[in-house]
């Protein structure tokens, strides 16, 4: 429980109804458990509800699976809500995605309007200058604006760069920082800003519910420090026990060449990473506001940057990271299930099965299955894939530097490199669906089994390849070589464990 912050009354007498919106998100997986510890009923809406009951929290909380844009889903879901908490975002859209954002806010803050829900509660971003926006920026000043004209009274919070375990803007600092001991610069480096602890982001978001329903409108929230993104490079490489880093900012970089810089980099993709840096062009410095008026600062104040950093770092070395920017899906990306009809590509569909056999007991062989990728590689071709993540990286694609959540735990949902889990029983089958760039869609399959007869625990791989095209049957077979070098290596590891 957050200390002294303390939830209002529901408008039926019960605890208040809180709705997450974007629950399978970077913040909405983490506002779900405090909103929850606080003695908030909670209810969640998903476009995957099999992602959301794998959470640990599932069990406390009613879901609505279902899309946003459906204003028969979005009824069932805000039917009672006392308070909805509207955390859509659409970064990973590479083309309207304003519009797009508009247009579900929109019908979001009609439904909810009609639902006679009592507060809208919407995370934005500092504004500090509205000329010459941000498309990334604009859409979230556009949502903000349409939300608080719906009739609900609407309390919207904007923050700037988020410092916390698995935070886009954090990632992208954490690794142009630690891998790059010297680098040229574009001069937007120099701009201030005022970045914030997660923590503190989800104190001000939890405390929102409980301001009287006649308070409406915008208020920044920010840390206690203020200072430009290049200092704010040496604070988190002093912070990481880094040595000083040698920083020289050009003003001929533009956004564009800054993103492909920032892509390649870093684990962030060049379409979330050029929104994000195109948004550092103005400076982001929250404005005075009456916030902490409704909001009481906690014991010892909002949270320094060297500390929010040191207690990033620590969830991460200890694999305690709860969400990540990554856990938001692609959009794009198929929502299907595995397809077993051949019809379903057009006639064909392109399979690589491979069986392998051991005593070794079924639980260690499960260990390596669900370990399989990130820092752990695939196999002694981990090279392979390397390069395919290289490849896929210099078309726009996510590449193998999402990583994974945590080192050895999986749950439906979690990025693997260029992979997602889509499916998985504990003990039995690990399914990933590929979010790489190609012209078809991609799984790879892991069962497994224990032969009653001779004991043996057998493993059988299957990759799945849907091709879309001419393009995509000649990708298959551009490829094909490879497959001889990967997929009996991987195979023969999460057998046996050896690379």
């Amino acid at each position: 429980m957050i200390a002294g912050l303390h939830p209002r009354q529901g408008h039926d007498g019960k605890p208040p109804l809180c709705l997450v919106t974007g629950a399978n998100g970077y913040i909405g997986g983490r506002l779900v458990p405090e909103l929850l510890a606080m003695g908030y009923r909670v209810r969640v809406l998903a476009r995957n509800s099999s992602r959301v009951a794998q959470h640990i929290w599932a069990d406390q909380v009613e879901i609505v699976d279902g899309d946003a844009t459906n204003t028969d889903v979005l009824a069932k879901a805000l039917a009672g809500v006392d308070v909805a908490y509207y955390l859509i975002h659409s970064l990973m859209l590479k083309a309207d995605f304003e519009a797009d954002e508009i247009k579900t806010a929109k019908i979001f803050s009609q439904v909810a309007k009609e639902q006679d829900v009592k507060r809208i509660i919407y995370l934005g971003g500092i504004i500090n200058d509205d000329h010459d926006l941000s498309a990334h920026m604009s859409a979230r000043s556009g949502t903000g604006e349409v939300l608080r004209n719906s009739g609900v009274p609407t309390i919207e919070l904007r923050a700037g760069v988020v410092i916390g375990s698995g935070s886009a803007s954090f990632e992208m600092l954490r690794n142009l920082t630690e891998r790059l001991p010297f680098m040229v610069t574009p001069k937007w480096l120099k701009n201030r800003i005022q970045p914030i602890a997660v923590r503190d982001v989800l104190r001000y978001l939890v405390g929102a519910a409980s301001i009287p329903s006649e308070i409406s409108g915008v208020f920044d929230v920010g840390g206690p420090e203020v200072f430009t993104y290049l200092e704010m490079m040496q604070r988190y490489a002093a912070a990481a026990g880094l040595r000083k880093r040698i920083i020289i900012p050009l003003p001929v970089l533009t956004p564009r060449l800054s993103s492909g810089w920032v892509g390649l980099v870093t684990p962030v993709p060049y379409t979330l990473a050029r929104r994000l840096v195109e948004s550092l062009k103005h400076e982001v410095i929250a404005s005075p506001s009456k916030i902490n008026e409704y909001i009481p600062l906690p014991e010892g104040g909002l949270t320094p940057f060297a500390q929010a950093v040191k207690l990033a770092l620590v969830k991460i070395k200890d694999a305690r990271v709860e969400t990540r920017w990554s856990g938001a899906s692609i959009p794009g990306a198929p929502s299907d299930p595995l397809p077993t009809d051949p019809d379903w590509a057009g006639g064909s569909l392109y399979r690589d099965v491979r069986t392998v056999r051991s005593f070794d007991d079924s639980l260690e062989v499960w260990k390596r299955i669900e370990s399989i990728g990130g820092d752990n590689g695939y196999s002694t071709a981990t090279w392979a894939w390397q390069l395919r993540g290289f490849a896929d990286r210099l078309v726009g694609g996510v590449g193998l530097r999402r990583g994974r959540r945590d080192p050895n735990k999986l749950i439906v949902g979690d990025a693997v490199d260029f992979w997602r889990v889509e499916e998985m029983i504990p003990g039995k089958l690990l399914r990933l669906r590929a979010e790489m760039k190609m012209p078809g869609l991609a799984w790879l399959e892991f069962e497994l089994s224990v032969d009653e007869v001779t004991g043996e625990s057998v493993v059988t791989q299957t990759a799945t390849y849907a091709p879309k095209g001419l393009w995509g049957h000649l990708y298959w077979w551009l490829v094909f070589p490879m497959h001889g070098i990967v997929f009996p290596s991987m195979a023969r590891f999460v057998l046996k464990g050896k690379r």
